[in-house]
């Protein structure tokens, strides 16, 4: 009976000590809230007009070897470096006041699980718009890669349609045959500048 009593105290002592450590463990956070993470500080920051918060988020490096193709590695390290920089101003300047404005009627943006391989990962979302006049669904599938130990978007697509496809296909590659990474990067300042009254904050 005394061994009974024992072995009791022992399990409920252990029982305890398991208890406590699993309360102190910190959260496990799943592929899901992992990848799905900085797309929900790039809509809030988007949406609450802190851009340059959101710019941050995406794999500049990525993109262009997307965007340039064979082209990427043929540029010196300035000459990439100035591209992403352009790039991102170019398309906060130009893609973020229009889903800003989409985004005041803003009413859920759903997750689903990823799709991962290797250090990438592939995820769909919903975002529904409860506009007064008309209620809207955007399927949106975001490319994702990991950087250090968070996501990064590369591309966005939406109802299908790949934004750097569109980009690559109707811009960088018919300025790059006109005159390749100097001509490329001339008329990306240029655009720049022309939209020097939209601040990015």
């Amino acid at each position: 009976e005394c061994a009974h009593l024992v072995v009791g105290a022992l399990m409920n002592r252990t029982l305890v000590t398991l208890a406590a450590l699993v309360v102190s463990l910190p959260a496990f956070a799943g592929p899901k809230e992992d990848v799905s993470k900085p797309l929900k500080v790039i809509v809030n920051s988007v949406r609450y007009g802190k851009d340059l918060a959101a710019l941050k988020l995406f794999a500049g490096e990525e993109q262009g070897k997307f965007l340039l193709g064979d082209d990427w590695a043929k540029g010196t390290d300035a000459q990439r470096k100035e591209f992403v920089e352009q790039f991102h101003l170019l398309f906060g300047k130009m893609a973020f006041p229009k889903i800003r404005k989409s985004f005041e009627n803003l009413d859920s943006v759903t997750y689903e699980e990823p799709v991962l391989t290797g250090d990438r990962a592939a995820i769909g979302s919903m975002i529904l718009i409860n506009h007064p006049l008309k209620k809207q669904e955007l399927k949106v599938k975001y490319e994702t890669v990991k950087q250090g130990a968070a996501y990064k978007v590369i591309d966005v697509a939406v109802l299908g349609d790949s934004m750097l496809t569109g980009i690559r296909d109707d811009q960088i590659r018919p300025i790059m045959k006109d005159g390749g990474w100097d001509n490329l990067l001339k008329l990306m300042k240029e655009k720049n500048a022309e939209l020097k009254d939209v601040v990015l904050k």
